[in-house]
């Protein structure tokens, strides 16, 4: 459920201009080998002001954007058009738990901590959607906070490992979901494969840790 919160930040604080190292893995080994990259379709969802979007579309690939923010939108676009000659693709202020495109469309569906901020039940129907969207064999990236990261289990509980942190990076930002690791495989759709669950932990010292999944999976065929 989109929280106005993220439109007010968007609207009145700088932003991160480029990709984690882990979005640029996760690209690389997915689909720099491709025979022509023009052809390969991106889709980001909740994807902010586009940093991530603005490394893939320099890096050849069509890409995609969905947020609800009008603000997001508008930065991400304005930075495509002035600094990405050409750029294919589209941009669009909507719903991640109903996405406009058709079944089967995307080589690669992409979340960067904005599925976490929703609470377990519609985290399962937004991977879902994201998986219909994914082609067979296509690859679903998602990066979430973990159980145990600093502001996990403060401030009001909202649901299953759910809370409005009271501290930690997500304190005022609204509801924010830790994953467990056990929560993984009823979250995730049963037509997805597991092909990687990394965890990053940042954060000296490592009583205040931010400990982040990094998860990649492939739509099963058939």
């Amino acid at each position: 459920m989109w929280d106005n919160t993220w439109e007010k930040i968007f609207s009145s604080r700088p932003w991160g201009k480029y990709p984690g190292e882990d979005v640029v893995r996760f690209v690389a080994r997915g689909f720099y080998k491709a025979d022509d990259r023009s052809v390969v379709k991106l889709l980001e969802i909740g994807c902010g002001t586009g940093a991530n979007l603005w490394f893939i579309a320099r890096e050849g690939f069509e890409v995609y954007g969905v947020d609800g923010s009008q603000s997001a939108i508008d930065i991400s676009r304005a930075r495509l058009d002035a600094e990405v000659t050409g750029w294919k693709g589209s941009l669009a202020v909507g719903d991640i738990l109903s996405l406009d495109f058709p079944d089967n469309y995307f080589d690669g569906v992409l979340d960067v901590e904005a599925v976490c901020c929703n609470g377990f039940e519609q985290a399962q129907l937004i991977y879902a959607e994201m998986v219909r969207v994914l082609k067979p064999g296509g690859r679903l990236y998602s990066r979430c906070f973990a159980k145990g990261t600093i502001g996990d289990e403060t401030g009001e509980v909202l649901g299953h490992n759910t809370y409005l942190p009271a501290v930690g990076p997500m304190a005022h930002t609204g509801l924010t979901r830790f994953t467990a690791r056990e929560d993984l495989p009823e979250l995730l759709p049963k037509n997805l494969t597991l092909l990687e669950v990394d965890q990053v932990v940042r954060g000296v010292p490592l009583e205040n840790p931010i400990l982040e999944w990094c998860i990649t999976a492939e739509k099963n065929h058939g």
